[in-house]
């Protein structure tokens, strides 16, 4: 593994890859650990935050390869993939950007194994056969793949971005989503306002035969933009905070539902440089509770995302 003063990381090698791309994961966590307090770790959690808004469609880990990797990175495909489907070819000594890709197989209802490893196991499962198992991820391999800078040839094709950049346009859009995930939303008058300097907030359904999870009340503002950040935050309060009781553990999560807003927000276009990024509530988390919460930030702002661009299909 090479690194330049920049910290970007390379895979060169085949034999050590898989443990490589999996000590930097490791070694990036136990960094933002290290200096939580610090502007280092802001930075490096900030530039994670904007890969992950170009890719949100990929896990947590792989979009950690990608900014330790390629941070720039905006679109990333494989050889072939560039070649056949885009008309693309990658330019001569680019290096690949290594991430990792699901091997799909029959898996055992009960222990997850393949068959071939399923026979080897203690797993006494034999309630249907093998063939009739489902499929899924039973393992991953490193693949590589290489961002659109990296090649030359025909343009893209020019994509459908409706309200994208455009809040007054997106803010019905992220209004829209709410059914989609489950959270009554409800824009309050500045005289009706019954919440001091707050501009939103979130309550969990008060019972389980409520028709919705969560509620949500944001107050209105002459910005669309500033209306749709504050409401795909409160979004976020409502898919991440449900069940949890714990106050110290509700306010690492103010972190998590910010920087969701933040991903959402920037895959939308809006302009989000004034989010409040306080790591510092992550001071006492471990390297793999850090890793669980940007698993979890990631997969809520794809949920979120999706909602809203299911919304703007209409």
């Amino acid at each position: 593994m090479a690194s330049d003063a920049n910290s970007r990381v390379s895979f060169e090698t085949n034999d050590t890859r898989k443990d490589e791309m999996h000590s930097t994961i490791e070694q990036w966590a136990e960094e933002l650990v290290e200096n939580v307090e610090a502007a280092k770790a802001s930075d490096q959690f900030q530039q994670w935050l904007d890969v992950q808004s170009r890719f949100h469609d990929y896990s947590h880990r792989n979009t950690l390869l990608i900014a330790r990797q390629c941070p720039d990175a905006t679109k990333v495909a494989g050889y072939r993939t560039w070649q056949e489907e885009f008309d693309r070819q990658v330019t001569e000594g680019e290096q690949a950007i290594w991430i990792w890709a699901p091997i799909i197989a029959r898996q055992c209802p009960d222990c997850g194994n393949s068959p071939n490893y399923h026979e080897n196991t203690d797993c006494e499962y034999d309630e249907t056969p093998p063939e009739e198992w489902s499929k899924g991820a039973v393992s991953f391999r490193p693949v590589p793949v290489f961002d659109i800078s990296q090649t030359e040839g025909e343009p893209l094709p020019e994509l459908e971005t409706a309200a994208r950049g455009d809040a007054a346009a997106l803010f019905p859009t992220v209004t829209g989503a709410a059914d989609t995930l489950g959270v009554q939303v409800s824009v309050v008058g500045a005289d009706e306002w019954e919440h001091g300097r707050a501009k939103g907030v979130c309550q969990p359904a008060d019972d389980e035969t409520d028709e919705f999870d969560a509620s949500v009340e944001i107050k209105s503002r002459e910005s669309p933009a500033a209306k749709a950040a504050v409401l795909i935050h409160e979004y976020a309060h409502a898919l991440l905070h449900s069940g949890v009781t714990d106050n110290p553990e509700r306010e690492k999560r103010e972190v998590e539902a910010e920087s969701v807003a933040y991903i959402v927000g920037r895959y939308f276009g809006l302009d989000m440089s004034g989010s409040a990024l306080y790591l510092a509530a992550w001071q006492s988390d471990g390297p793999e509770t850090i890793l669980e919460r940007l698993g979890r930030i990631s997969r809520t702002a794809t949920k979120v995302i999706e909602a809203i661009g299911e919304c703007q299909r209409g």
